[in-house]
């Protein structure tokens, strides 16, 4: 299948792994959900955001972090240490099967995601996920049909939506507050561009940055979309003109039409003098909400040559989206308690990738770019799987102008 190279991939990734020492076993206290409301979690992955995540479980009551792996070993045996974890491993492997795991947060790099999520799917273990759920659409939904067949839940990690400020936003919109949406616009530039080799396979500006911003528009304006214009340059750093596709951008545009006739602007940039700037605002028929940067103090200074924040926004993601990570972390751990669905499913990570792919295709091409061109691709891949769809040409339901129906697609392959 489509998925085989990097399946041999990964699978060299663990058989070298094998090879490093075993898990350290302290001890082994059941956490089980039905009698004790204690989610025991498992976090494959102790770089950065594996700590974020591991910080996230510290202030949850609901979850208790039972071991860590991590291919370099002495990482998982510190994060362990740190916050007193049962066990540690350099195999991702023993998190997955460790016996008093329920769930497993996966942090590990993207071209591993998919391959661990359908080892949990497998072994009955609930799913936490760093986006991407795949780098590529065959994988995705491989992925996301493990779970739906195992019947464990996969929420996908796009921690935006937990943000307070886009909360609010959010809120906003469905409360009334600001009336019938007219248009969103979003705004997402990093503090400084990120190393030549993280540019470097990672798929291209859509996919590894803006993914997050396509989401929210969706996601704010509560509509499906239907096409998108995009296009990049590279203003920043010269050094990845070199790369292929939209890998070589570090600065875009986009412009996104819903099925709901309402569209949404996006800018992204890879570099941001001033530190993290990530804004978002709605204009409705009744008001107008926007959000602004983070700072990490309200103090302000005021003299004869200046008036402002006495401090920069916050210039590392880590900081920025620190309470988006701990409500992520409790709105899933309450989804796995109380057996809700998950806010923000590996579906939703689906369609965020299918909207990076169209962007990427709109900035190559220089047009715009129908989502519907590219989502019979799913209905091929979902057969590959062994899944029967029959709605994939059917319109969305909103209106008559051709988009995919997302609802249908998904709603045929949880039968």
């Amino acid at each position: 299948m489509h998925a085989l190279l990097p399946l041999l991939s990964s699978l060299g990734y663990v058989l070298q792994r094998s090879h490093m020492p075993e898990p350290m076993a302290v001890r082994h206290t059941s956490a089980n959900m039905a009698t004790d409301g204690v989610v025991g979690v498992g976090v494959i992955g102790a770089g950065r955001i594996g700590l974020v995540h591991l910080e996230a479980l510290a202030s949850c009551e609901s979850a208790r972090a039972v071991i860590i792996s991590n291919p370099t070993v002495s990482k998982a045996e510190a994060a362990a240490t740190k916050y007193k974890l049962d066990a540690f491993s350099a195999n991702d492997m023993d998190v997955i099967n460790h016996p008093d795991v329920e769930a497993v947060w996966i942090c590990s790099p993207s071209q591993y995601h998919a391959d661990q999520i359908k080892a949990c799917a497998a072994a009955g273990k609930h799913i936490f996920c760093e986006k991407p759920i795949a780098t590529d659409l065959p994988e995705t939904i491989e992925a996301i049909n493990a779970c739906n067949e195992a019947g464990v839940k996969l929420m996908t990690a796009l921690q935006r939506r937990f943000d307070p400020n886009f909360t609010r936003c959010k809120k906003a919109i469905d409360n009334g507050e600001v009336g019938d949406v007219v248009q969103i616009k979003l705004c997402s530039r990093d503090p400084a561009p990120p190393p030549f080799e993280y540019v470097k396979g990672g798929g291209g500006i859509f996919k590894d940055m803006a993914v997050h911003d396509l989401d929210m528009a969706r996601y704010l304006m509560d509509s499906e979309p239907l096409e998108i214009l995009a296009s990049g340059s590279c203003a920043i750093d010269p050094a990845i003109k070199v790369l292929p596709g939209a890998e070589a951008f570090d600065t875009a545009t986009i412009v996104m039409r819903f099925a709901n006739g309402k569209e949404a602007m996006i800018d992204v940039c890879r570099q941001a003098p001033y530190g993290y700037d990530q804004r978002a605002e709605v204009l409705g028929k009744k008001a107008m909400i926007m959000t602004d940067n983070t700072y990490p103090n309200t103090a302000r200074i005021y003299s004869a040559s200046f008036t402002g924040n006495a401090d920069m926004p916050y210039d590392f993601f880590m900081s920025r989206y620190k309470e988006a990570y701990v409500q992520e972390t409790l709105a899933f751990v309450d989804c796995l308690v109380n057996d809700k669905p998950v806010p923000c499913s590996g579906e939703d990570g689906l369609v965020a990738l299918v909207m990076a792919i169209a962007a990427g295709i709109s900035a190559e091409e220089r047009r715009w770019v129908k989502l519907s061109e590219i989502t019979p691709q799913l209905c091929e891949l979902a057969g590959e799987c062994g899944i029967t769809i029959n709605m994939c040409d059917i319109p969305d339901d909103e209106d008559n102008s051709g988009g995919f129906s997302f609802a249908n697609f998904f709603s045929s392959m949880q039968k």
